[in-house]
């Protein structure tokens, strides 16, 4: 008769098949939960008097058991230190084996990934230290689906001062991550009876695909110098997805007259402005572009996240909606997974009201200037090579001359030394015939490895296209 284990050392469902005899099947369902990972090396087993108990065995039956498992390299017993779980053979069959994780890439220049080695850890914990201190005993149960009230009130706050944006903190939604608040607003749209969207061209493709899974029809808006052509919009399309601070991946900025002209499209036709300001503090020439939502706060979703200035790890992002859409996001954020965890928010809130999250933006934006000059010096020694964009952000988009090497040729090439970067025509609509490009990013680096990550760079842009590897980092 089968029979639970739960030891009183280690939690573990045990199911003891004793048809065989007690001690074999004691054995077998050892054994088993060895071999299938559950028992992990090393992990401590009850005594032989306290797994008898709850078992219902005597106590010889279990030593007799240990010993036997001992005796076959699974279980290791030492005086006075109890009996564990061995390092199991490999050549066991059945033997649980840890899968290896993702590669990581020897030098990581993908485009919007920041320096996670600078996160603010001191910060952080003391904001933990003074939000646990204080926090009363309801902030432990469950959460609100339209997030804390203290993140909503320092990122109304915050978001006004340092973006322009217009809002209070009933009409601010907090999400795990801006995937999942990309996807919870175009739920509601599409439920409301939206049918097409117009997205930038080229765009981040990811985002993209969000959009058409929620069961939008996505047509193309083309992207030149002076940002999105805003003015192909038509009566068409329900809802325009744009990086207007710094478009991605061109790196420019949607100009003052198509803003203009954005705004007016939404007015006289219903139609909604989805702005994604992902990186939209990282402006290194001048204060940064002021939020497509402060002019027209009631057409403008505004869309923010602490993954470009924090890291992506803490899901933390923000939408400020127009009051209609306040309580259909809302709904869909409660069906979709209840709340966004609490603790990461009031930490968040502590962060921003004591001003510490604009002190650790500041420095890496000190950080980020010097990496992106120190990018165009090098790739300047290679010919044909231009970089776009106005100095922001956390990439540059780098386009390749006519006659050299293919663009997935290029970043095989880079592949091989270690290097990751994302190439320009993946992230066009269709991508026949584009430019050719390579998107590098500069932030994930630590500080230490940035300078060889450069060089590396710059010993296969070299070889590919001539001219000097340029100065070495330093």
């Amino acid at each position: 008769m089968p029979k639970d284990w739960s030891g009183s050392r280690l939690d573990l469902h045990l199911s003891l098949d004793t048809a065989g005899g007690r001690r074999s099947g004691l054995e077998s369902a050892l054994r088993a939960a060895i071999r299938e990972g559950r028992l992990p090396a090393g992990a401590l087993l009850p005594s032989t008097r306290g797994l008898a108990g709850e078992l219902g065995l005597s106590r010889g039956t279990v030593s007799a058991a240990y010993g036997q498992l001992a005796e076959e390299g699974y279980l290791t017993t030492r005086p006075g230190s109890g009996t564990s779980v061995a390092e199991v053979p490999r050549d066991l069959p059945g033997t649980a084996r840890h899968l290896p994780g993702p590669r990581t890439p020897r030098h990581d220049l993908r485009p919007g990934l920041p320096d996670v080695a600078a996160f603010p850890v001191r910060a952080w914990l003391a904001a933990t230290r003074r939000v646990l201190t204080h926090a009363r005993p309801e902030v432990f149960g469950a959460g609100e689906p339209q997030g804390r009230i203290e993140l909503r009130v320092a990122l109304a706050g915050y978001l006004g001062r340092t973006r322009g944006v217009v809002t209070t903190p009933d009409r601010i939604v907090i999400t795990s991550g801006h995937y999942q608040g990309l996807g919870l607003l175009c739920g509601a749209l599409v439920a409301g009876g939206a049918r097409v969207a117009a997205v930038e061209d080229p765009g981040h493709n990811a985002f993209r695909d969000v959009v058409r899974r929620a069961g939008f029809t996505v047509v193309a808006l083309p992207v030149d110098a002076r940002g999105a052509r805003t003015g192909e919009l038509t009566g068409r399309e329900a809802a325009a997805f744009l990086t207007p601070s710094h478009q991605y991946p061109t790196g420019v900025p949607l100009c003052p007259g198509r803003r203009r002209a954005l705004c007016a499209w939404a007015r006289s036709t219903g139609g909604l402005v989805v702005e994604d300001d992902y990186d939209g503090e990282y402006r290194y020439d001048r204060r940064p572009v002021g939020a497509l939502q402060g002019v027209a706060p009631d057409r403008v979703v505004y869309c923010g996240t602490v993954s470009k200035t924090l890291g992506p790890a803490l899901r933390l992002a923000w939408m400020v909606l127009p009051p209609q859409l306040v309580e259909p996001v809302t709904r869909a954020k409660r069906h979709a997974d209840l709340y966004t965890e609490t603790l990461g928010q009031l930490v968040l809130a502590d962060l921003i009201t004591t001003h510490a999250y604009d002190r650790h933006v500041r420095a890496a934006r000190l950080r980020y200037r010097r990496r992106r000059a120190l990018l165009l010096d090098r790739v300047a020694a290679v010919p044909g090579l231009v970089a776009h964009g106005v100095p922001a952000g956390l990439h540059t988009l780098l386009t390749l001359p006519p006659g050299g090497p293919a663009e997935d040729d290029l970043l095989a090439r880079c592949a091989r030394r270690g290097l990751a970067l994302r190439g320009l025509t993946e992230l066009h609509h269709d991508p026949a015939g584009r430019a050719r490009g390579l998107l590098v990013g500069f932030g994930a680096p630590s500080e230490r490895a940035y300078p060889a990550a450069l060089d590396a760079l710059l010993t296969v842009l070299a070889d590919a296209f001539g001219g000097a590897p340029g100065r070495p980092g330093p």
